[in-house]
């Protein structure tokens, strides 16, 4: 049976989403950022003519763009609107992965014998649109490159199909940057050979391709010629990843407590960034002396940064801790999981803060994830 795989992308979802709730910015220059030490986090099309893009510094985009209107965004209605667009879709297929907040893959194999895959693809798509007002794109094919591929060519509000017989010719003449895995550092080795298309790319050996890049070669040469078996992972909220610290003796220090939950944070907030998940809910539970078990938690933005988690686990932990009793034991759960790289609170972080947790990742990626952290997370050790 041949695949059939959809990916949907939410056209510019956060500066659509601030069109929904003032018509006036419609095809207005618009920037979701920070503030003037803040980077971009998205940016309408009439922006990105003057070459804006994600993630550059709003003071710099601001002078592509001098007449560009710059909101701070509202991370929350942002991932209220995302779980719509998800409950929409998730009604409607039978197998769904959540890949970011804006971003969705569909598998549909098996669907064309009772209804045209395409089709189908287009009333889902329609759907979102009539209950959110949100514009969206697709595109249909037989894996996840492809189809992602195809979504990124047909934007804005496309609908394109690329069908088994004819990927080739329309990978062929597109660069290689549009190859997912293909970063700016592969992008500049392969320009310097002289590959700069996925037509010189594909007609490279898989050797040299290993040689240059190491094992990721034969990843990347599959991918220049259309091939990619990696499943669609039905998506769950239930997924969580979570840790509970036992005191050797029941403990009233709330300042240690305190620096404990600080260090865990940071643990957990590591291991989304490395595993690439955003959490949406964050969860507190103590345990008291004798043994009676409490726990708060609240929704929040989907984040992966360790700032902004310790703000709300400390606020819930105030809040859970009602008595005035030893603690056994605290924990921290974080549940809500998607996939996506949307690192840091675009809105608040400045370059430099970004700059701050790719250097720390690295660090605790090379000598270990206790190798480097928060002073607040040492002060129990």
């Amino acid at each position: 049976m041949e695949r059939a795989i959809a990916h949907m992308d939410l056209d510019t979802f956060f500066v659509s989403c601030e069109r929904l709730k003032n018509s006036v910015l419609e095809k207005q220059p618009v920037i979701i950022g920070g503030g003037d030490r803040g980077v971009v986090a998205s940016c309408s099309y009439e922006v990105r003519k003057f070459g804006v893009r994600s993630a550059m510094p709003i003071k710099m985009a601001l002078r592509l763009c001098p007449e560009a209107k710059v909101i701070k965004g509202d991370m929350e209605y942002y991932s209220n609107m995302s779980h719509i667009v998800t409950e929409v879709i998730q009604e409607k297929v039978p197998v769904l992965e959540k890949a970011s907040i804006d971003e969705f893959y569909l598998d549909l194999s098996g669907m064309d014998q009772f209804f045209g895959c395409f089709q189908w693809t287009n009333e889902i798509v329609d759907a979102v649109t009539k209950n959110t007002g949100l514009p969206i794109s697709f595109a249909l094919s037989t894996n996840k490159t492809v189809s992602k591929i195809g979504t990124g060519e047909s934007k804005p509000t496309g609908r394109f199909e690329v069908k088994e017989a004819n990927i080739q010719n329309f990978l062929n003449p597109l660069s290689i940057k549009k190859i997912p895995m293909v970063g700016p550092e592969t992008f500049n080795l392969f320009s310097r050979l002289g590959v700069k298309t996925i037509k010189t790319l594909s007609e490279m050996p898989i050797d040299v391709l290993n040689q240059l890049i190491g094992k990721n070669g034969t990843v990347l040469w599959k991918k220049a010629h259309g091939i990619d078996e990696t499943p669609v992972i039905p998506y769950s909220e239930r997924k969580s990843i979570s840790t509970e610290d036992t005191f050797s003796q029941d403990t009233i220090d709330i300042q240690n407590i305190r620096s404990i939950l600080s260090g865990m944070v940071e643990k957990l907030a590591f291991q989304l960034r490395q595993e690439k998940w955003l959490t949406s809910t964050v969860t507190v539970k103590i345990r008291y002396s004798n043994f009676d078990t409490e726990t708060k938690q609240c929704r929040i933005p989907y984040t992966s940064a360790d700032h902004t988690l310790l703000r709300y686990v400390l606020e819930l932990f105030k809040k859970v801790y009602t008595r005035r009793m030893r603690i056994r034991l605290i924990g921290i759960r974080f549940t809500g999981l998607v996939h996506g790289c949307h690192q840091m609170d675009l809105f608040e972080d400045t370059e430099e803060l970004i700059s701050l947790y790719q250097t720390m990742d690295r660090i605790k990626n090379r000598f270990g994830v206790s190798s480097v952290g928060r002073a607040s997370g040492f002060l129990n050790k």
